[in-house]
């Protein structure tokens, strides 16, 4: 038995939720690491750009799926700011890739209020992609529907670094104390300030690392490693994940059962 899933417009899709995926207890906020790219075009004898082609394909499918279950935020790990390291003709392809997408998916962004925004030193991109960027940013500003979060050019302890520095900028122009810095002030810093920190964090092809991904908003994510290649990521895989996260029991560091004031009684 299945039960058909229907999306906020009241347009039924096919496809099937399998049975035991409670749509009331889904993470708010999703980040995934797509990895794999490169070992699913090698597997084929195809070169490695036909990898992230493919991911593009997966990428967006997860997005209208999310968005479809109501899940409120998606964040993807696009490009780190190790990636620059890599071969010069993948990088160039990565960026124009960028640039592509962009162009050819935001009237669909727009049209199903998608809200996209770009998480990173984009100073250091290319100026086309930078505009290109900037445009899609600002007309999907008012969007209600699922937030969509690219990190490109990012890494976690650059963003940290960065945080610290601002902080510190406050601090010398006595705009705020020493004694006022605590995780929220420390927060509103990030990227990703106004947004939750995810629930589940899903990365694919196996590895079992964060690669600098959302170092201070992973704290108490739930972790979802799956063996599937990211090009290969379909529906079956995001609703695997989704049934091991509600399996799990989150304490954030508290007990089953136990009250703060149970325990110091």
């Amino acid at each position: 038995m299945s039960r058909q899933l229907a999306t906020s417009a009241d347009q039924v899709h096919s496809r099937c939720i399998p049975d035991g995926l409670d749509l009331s207890k889904l993470p708010g906020h999703l980040a995934v690491i797509m990895d794999g790219n490169g070992r699913w075009a090698k597997a084929r004898g195809l070169p490695r750009v036909m990898g992230h082609r493919a991911g593009v394909e997966a990428l967006k499918s997860t997005l209208r799926l999310c968005n479809d279950l109501g899940i409120r935020a998606l964040t993807a790990y696009a490009f780190s700011t190790e990636n620059w390291s890599r071969p010069g003709e993948e990088v160039n392809f990565l960026m124009t890739l960028f640039e592509r997408v962009l162009q050819r998916e935001l009237h669909a962004l727009e049209s199903e209020q998608v809200r996209i925004r770009f998480l990173g030193d984009l100073e250091d991109l290319p100026l086309r992609l930078q505009t290109l960027i900037a445009d899609a940013m600002r007309r999907t500003a008012d969007n209600r529907g699922i937030h969509f979060n690219v990190c490109t050019n990012y890494g976690g302890r650059r963003e940290l670094v960065r945080a610290s520095r601002r902080l510190a900028e406050r601090v010398a122009l006595g705009e705020l104390e020493v004694s006022q810095i605590d995780e929220n002030t420390l927060a509103a810093e990030l990227y990703t300030v106004g947004e939750l920190d995810p629930d589940l964090l899903i990365r694919t092809s196996g590895e079992r690392r964060i690669s600098n991904f959302l170092l201070w908003q992973l704290a108490y994510a739930e972790i979802h490693v799956t063996d599937v290649f990211w090009p290969d990521f379909g529906a079956d895989a995001l609703f695997s994940a989704l049934l091991d996260y509600q399996s799990r029991c989150r304490r954030f560091g508290g007990l089953d059962g136990v009250t703060p004031d149970a325990l110091g009684s």
